[in-house]
Formats: structure tokens, C-alpha cells, sequence
């Protein structure tokens, strides 16, 4: 979805100035927008699947265990409890965090791209620039999206109250605050390592597929003309 409104931005022209080359600001800003929607979107079942993977056996458990035996489960569960909008909590969350890591991995990604092919780098193969600015395109995401994806998961997976109102966290700044005031800034970047191990591999196929299948919609428009 945030490629698919990203490429839409770039077709009516909002990406890049009169010489082609890629507005930064324009592309950071749209990419912010459309990771947000993707995160407003898919943010139920993110917040489900965060509450099944931190489910666990009460000897080792860890954090609030919400039991559900499986997403379906899970969904029913928390719309009966909580109402529609209950599945929704925790969704500002994921918009930030899906907006910064969108951000900055296309902005990244767009740029490092461009600058390689202007300066003749990477040129042995025709996608060699997209796979090694996908990789700093990962690199940037991941930096940037730890952080978040440290808040998102508490987030979602505090315990809440009858209205639905976390018990720990009251949104982001507040969770920002306390993991600050309790342990310290380096809390926010736990778990990086991983976190790039998947990121990586991600981003380095979808950025790659994503410039082979531009290249394969230009072929098909020059045969039709």
C-alpha cells in the first residue's frame, strides 16, 4: 500500500524537480504519508500478533499475557470487549513508527539510487545500485524504526482497563518518557541487531522488485506506443 500511494505520488510529478532528479523533502514527506496509512490499516493485526507472540507459559512468562489461542480468536475477543475502536488501540503507534521507517527507507533508498547511476557507480549490472541503496536504505530504516517498534510493542501489549485504556503507557510521548526516565536511552534501541536482520532481506527484495517491475511498466508502455 505505502509503495503503491508513494508511486502514484511520483507519476503526477510531486517527487521530483524540472531535471528529474528527486526532490528529498517531497519523498521523505510522502513517504511519511504512506507509511502511515499502511500502519492505520494493518495496525489490528499488528496488534494481535504482537499479543500471540508475547503469550507464553505462565513458568517463563514476561509482561501482560492476554491468552488467545489464535487470531481469530484474538480479534473477536478484543471487539467484544473493546468495541471496533478497540482494535484500533495502540494504532497511533504504528502510524508513527510505519511513517518514520517508510520515510526513511524510500527517502533513502531514492537518493542513494539516483547519485550511484548519475556517478556511473555499481554499473556492472543493471540492478547492482538498487540492491546496494537498498541496503542503505535498510540500514537508515532500521535505525530509525527501532525506537519505534520499542513503544509500539509496549503499546500494544500492556494490560488495559474496562474502558480500554492502557494501565502502564498513556500513548507514545508517555512511553517515550518513562523507558527514558527508567532505562535510559539506549533501552530504545533493544533487539537492532535482529531488527536488521529482517529488515534487510525485506527491504533489499521489495526495493529491488519494486525498480525491475518500474522497468517492466516502461517496457509495456514503449510497445504500446
Amino acid at each position: 500500500m505505502g509503495l503503491g500511494i508513494y508511486q502514484q505520488a511520483d507519476n503526477y510529478g510531486i517527487l521530483r524537480d524540472e531535471k528529474h532528479n528527486t526532490k528529498f523533502a517531497n519523498s521523505f514527506a510522502v513517504g511519511c504519508i504512506s507509511g502511515m496509512c499502511g500502519g492505520l490499516v494493518g495496525s489490528p493485526l499488528q496488534l494481535v500478533k504482537t499479543q500471540l507472540m508475547s503469550y507464553s507459559s505462565k513458568k517463563i512468562a514476561v509482561g501482560t499475557q492476554h491468552g488467545h489461542p489464535g487470531m481469530m480468536h484474538a480479534l473477536s475477543r478484543i471487539y467484544m470487549k473493546n468495541g471496533l475502536l478497540g482494535l484500533w488501540r495502540g494504532a497511533h503507534g504504528m502510524m508513527m513508527r510505519n511513517s518514520v521507517g517508510s520515510a526513511s527507507q524510500i527517502a533513502a533508498f531514492s537518493v542513494c539510487k539516483e547519485w550511484m547511476d548519475n556517478n556511473n557507480m555499481f554499473q556492472q549490472s543493471k540492478y547492482l545500485s538498487a540492491f546496494m541503496a537498498s541496503n542503505i536504505g535498510a540500514i537508515t530504516k532500521t535505525l530509525t524504526l527501532t525506537p519505534m517498534d520499542v513503544i509500539m510493542t509496549r503499546l500494544y501489549n500492556q494490560a488495559i482497563d474496562a474502558q480500554g485504556r492502557g494501565l502502564f503507557y498513556e500513548g507514545i510521548w508517555d512511553c517515550a518518557k518513562k523507558i527514558t526516565k527508567t532505562e535510559g536511552i539506549l533501552a530504545f534501541y533493544k533487539g537492532v541487531g535482529p531488527s536488521y536482520f529482517r529488515q534487510a532481506p525485506h527491504t533489499v527484495l521489495l526495493l529491488v522488485f519494486w525498480d525491475m517491475l518500474k522497468d517492466l511498466q516502461k517496457s509495456f508502455q514503449t510497445l504500446k506506443a
